[in-house]
């Protein structure tokens, strides 16, 4: 496979829920007008002036991508010779190419390694394993372990809840020690700060600078939301592959 230096990273896409699917999307001009898309919806003349393309390319691209179902449009309310699109389908992830400074072979040799020899629990291993070969291959699901922590932490929410903020997060720290997810430690504040170490979910990548704790900040988000009964702004400040010795989350309340 061929991948030419600063092309847009592949976008994948799941199709609406009435035809099961994905389309992976690859045309520059395609990934610029979903990229503005996932931020917010767009006139057509918006999408027009912000790719820089003409109005017949531009209804090209739009027609290629409401025939894959993965963009829609909806008339405007005021005027009805205006279209406003928007996405119609989840965003699951990317595909860059692979950087070499990322992951080197022997890190995986080592984790492949580890996952037969070393007494960690086989589950965890397997997932950083899993995790780190991705990463190896320049594919982002990153998304995908948001949207699944934040599925985990509603579930966990009424196992885990105590009115008491103290007991609650006390709760959470004993479950994660339970289940041999790391060590937490609370800073309360106007803005909480839940701190891991041995964080099952990072510990063993390779530094790249970035965090990548994905799947517990979709965890924390969910449990947070519930239990403040408000949207929670999630951001992780601190990752064992950022080079810190432990991953720090900073969890604010945003109000209603």
């Amino acid at each position: 496979m061929i991948f030419i230096k600063n092309f847009k990273p592949i976008q994948i896409f799941s199709n609406n829920e009435q035809d099961v699917g994905i389309n992976v999307i690859k045309s520059p001009v395609k990934l610029t007008i979903l990229e503005m898309l996932r931020n917010s919806d767009m006139e057509f003349d918006e999408i027009v002036k912000n790719t820089g393309k003409s109005k017949s390319t531009i209804s090209v691209h739009l027609k290629a991508l409401r025939e894959q179902n993965i963009i829609s449009y909806r008339v405007h309310s005021n005027d009805n010779r205006k279209k406003i699109f928007y996405l119609n389908s989840k965003y699951l992830g990317s595909v860059t190419a692979p950087n070499e400074n990322n992951i080197k072979d022997k890190s995986m040799d080592f984790l492949v390694k580890e996952l037969i020899e070393n007494d960690e629990p086989f589950s965890t291993l397997l997932f950083q394993t899993f995790r780190a070969m991705l990463i190896k291959e320049g594919i982002n699901i990153d998304p995908i372990l948001y949207n699944t922590g934040r599925i985990i932490g509603e579930n966990l929410f009424d196992k885990l809840y105590a009115e008491d903020l103290d007991e609650f997060l006390y709760n959470i720290s004993q479950y994660w020690q339970r289940k041999s997810l790391g060590k937490l430690d609370a800073d309360l504040g106007q803005i909480i700060k839940i701190s891991t170490t041995d964080c099952f979910e990072c510990k063993e990548l390779p530094k790249t600078g970035k965090p990548a704790c994905y799947l517990d900040s979709g965890i924390f988000e969910a449990l947070f939301r519930c239990y403040f009964n408000m949207p929670v702004k999630v951001s992780e400040i601190k990752c064992y592959t950022m080079g810190d010795g432990m991953c720090t989350f900073e969890i604010e309340a945003l109000g209603n």
